[in-house]
């Protein structure tokens, strides 16, 4: 990894993860760390990072809830708008009740149900319009903003947000102290970019591993073309991880650190889901389950010092059936 410049300024830096870790307390949860049993393989018990146990069932109230509480007061008054697939807009959702403001969620016409409910079910207004990050669902939400003057509060290319993801990466510090490697599903690469900024500060020799579907291997794409590459199509049970391009920022919070992306399989993935609830009795979204496939089909050795990240536990009830019986 080159040297950075002289005076050269991260677009997210420690100081702003540990405040919004200090912002977060009551909204977040510090979500445990949960030791496996030898399950995974290697010497000793694998740490697994519970996301999934958040309110909302996911990582994302962490970075919603930073950029969210730092617009201005009179701009937030006005409302949030947002672009996603479910988790993020469950977040926003979420959040923008805890202020009083409305909240819309532009959403797939694919979306699950389970995560259309959930928007709903927080307060969300919401909005339907072309596919997965497709150039129509997020030109919607941009239309929105500009038409009824809310605030865009993007899923993963935006500072705040990623220093609310970040302040994951702290927590993993605290509860696993002699860490090595850290597993992360990828999406646009906000949870990425901000566990691999918080870890890297003080800790630059811990190994970060982003883990993919093996058909939407964005990271893969990015690290061959030495930045973010659009891929033309996507597709996998891992709702979640479907964005077709890793986002410019946390590319740029994760170029020369971030040197290894691992893909996973359909049936890999849909094994992990099925382990995570037989083995630990947890009930993970296959989104959420891609570093335990990883894990378990030997793509990353298990040791003892490395954690696994459980992103989220949204999915719909039959496919869940689906998953841990077939």
């Amino acid at each position: 990894m080159s040297a950075s410049p002289a005076g050269f300024a991260p677009p997210v830096s420690l100081d702003s993860i540990q405040r919004a870790q200090r912002a977060l307390a009551g909204v977040a949860l510090r979500t445990p760390m949960v030791e496996t049993a030898g399950w995974l393989g290697g010497p000793g018990a694998i740490h697994l990072k519970c996301e999934h146990l958040q309110p909302i069932g996911a990582f994302k109230v962490r970075g919603a809830y930073t950029a969210i509480a730092r617009l201005d007061a009179a701009v937030r008054a006005r409302g949030v708008v947002t672009s996603s697939s479910g988790n993020h807009g469950q977040a926003v959702a979420f959040v923008a009740r805890r202020y009083g403001v409305r909240s819309v969620i532009v959403m797939p016409e694919s979306a699950p149900a389970v995560k259309v409910a959930g928007v709903r079910r927080h307060g969300g207004e919401v909005v339907f319009a072309g596919e997965t990050r497709s150039p129509e669902q997020q030109q919607r939400a941009e239309q929105l903003a500009r038409e009824d003057g809310l605030a865009m509060i993007p899923p993963f290319d935006h500072p705040d947000v990623i220093a609310g993801q970040g302040t994951a990466g702290l927590e993993i510090l605290d509860q696993v102290p002699a860490v090595g490697t850290v597993l992360v599903p990828v999406g646009g690469g906000g949870l990425l970019s901000g566990i691999t900024t918080a870890i890297h500060a003080g800790h630059p020799g811990v190994e970060i591993v982003g883990v993919e579907p093996e058909g939407a291997p964005k990271l893969t794409a990015a690290l061959a073309a030495g930045g973010p590459a659009t891929l033309a199509e996507t597709t996998s049970v891992a709702d979640g991880l479907l964005t077709r391009a890793l986002g410019r920022l946390p590319w740029q919070l994760i170029a020369g650190r971030v040197r290894r992306a691992v893909t996973v399989t359909e049936a890999e993935i849909r094994g992990a889901v099925r382990a995570l609830f037989e083995r630990q009795g947890l009930r993970v979204e296959p989104s959420g389950a891609v570093t335990v496939a990883a894990l378990l089909a030997g793509k990353v050795p298990a040791t003892a010092t490395t954690v696994a990240v459980l992103s989220g536990g949204n999915v719909d009830p039959d496919l869940f059936e689906r998953l841990v019986t077939g």
